[in-house]
């Protein structure tokens, strides 16, 4: 099946409902990526900031520029012209760092809280109680060139799909909760970015706005 086929088959999995679909385009050599631009897709997603930067010098530049991996605070200006979207925020300094870079080339970056929301010792991310501490820190308003715009969660690699739902959920409750109380100006609950390859059926049927496919487009790494 080609990219195309299979970007079609994931898309019209996502007619009504309010999803969208990332295409995890890490380790891809340009001319795949190009394959996905032409069937339609326009965001991707990159783990490392390297990467993201060469691909972006050659690409289209109508599309929208996920970081998906752990961000380093040293790497965030090679970015902060571009990037979309920033999925992987897990501290304050990192947050201080992006509206800092963001500041210097006048723009507001929308970036996503990541919560640790599975069994694993190996995924970053903030507690929801680390996440609600940072979201009242009286220092979070004063920064002008970010938009905290949700929050990202990666399910344990599991088998057990009964788990994967309850993290899933989990996270979506969480999400809610925040929706529900008064936040800072720069904070507006609208994404929840959940769902890969294994188990984003899971993700949207429990509520992501983002999910984020990459071996189900261009095949096992």
């Amino acid at each position: 099946m080609s990219i195309r086929t299979h970007i079609e088959a994931i898309t019209s999995t996502l007619q009504n409902t309010p999803c969208r679909l990332i295409a995890v385009t890490k380790t891809k050599p340009v001319d795949m990526l190009m394959e996905a631009y032409q069937a339609g897709c326009k965001m991707f997603g990159e783990n490392k900031v390297q990467e993201m930067v060469s691909k972006y010098e050659v690409l289209p530049k109508d599309i929208e520029w996920h970081l998906i991996g752990h961000l380093q605070t040293n790497k965030v200006k090679y970015i902060a012209p571009f990037v979309s979207m920033i999925h992987s925020i897990d501290s304050f300094k990192l947050l201080q760092e992006v509206n800092k870079q963001a500041q210097k080339v006048n723009r507001v970056i929308p970036c996503l809280l990541q919560i640790h929301i599975a069994e694993e010792d190996t995924k970053f991310g903030l507690s929801v109680e680390e996440a609600e501490a940072l979201l009242h820190l009286p220092e979070l308003p004063i920064l002008q060139h970010i938009k905290i715009s949700g929050l990202m969660g990666m399910a344990t690699f599991t088998e057990n799909l009964t788990q994967i739902r309850k993290e899933f959920k989990g996270l979506k409750l969480f999400f809610n909760q925040l929706k529900s109380q008064k936040l800072p100006a720069n904070v507006e609950m609208q994404e929840l970015s959940m769902g890969m390859s294994g188990d984003y059926h899971i993700a949207i049927e429990e509520g992501s706005t983002l999910i984020r496919v990459g071996s189900s487009i261009f095949g096992a790494r």
